[in-house]
């Protein structure tokens, strides 16, 4: 099975299909101007849809970077999905 970050990764280049690969590990709000409010929802729902896990909507607003996204799934998601 694909570990987490694989996955993450191919969910950002879903919702940001312009961003090399490279940059994805770095990408934050502060650093893309096209993550807006639109992108954060649909890039919740695709990792909604590919991790089949509900994200709290009260953490939202500090899901604003890859790296915070990560370790947010890592606490949460059982060890199989990981």
């Amino acid at each position: 099975m694909d570990n987490l970050r694989d996955r993450l990764v191919r969910c950002f280049e879903t919702v940001f299909p312009d961003m090399p690969e490279s940059e994805i590990a770095t990408a934050s709000q502060q650093t893309l101007s096209n993550w807006d409010s639109v992108a954060a929802i649909t890039l919740a729902n695709v990792i909604e849809d590919e991790f089949a896990f509900q994200l709290d909507f009260e953490d939202l607003a500090d899901l604003d970077s890859f790296e915070r996204i990560q370790a947010y799934l890592a606490a949460r998601l059982p060890a199989s999905q990981n």
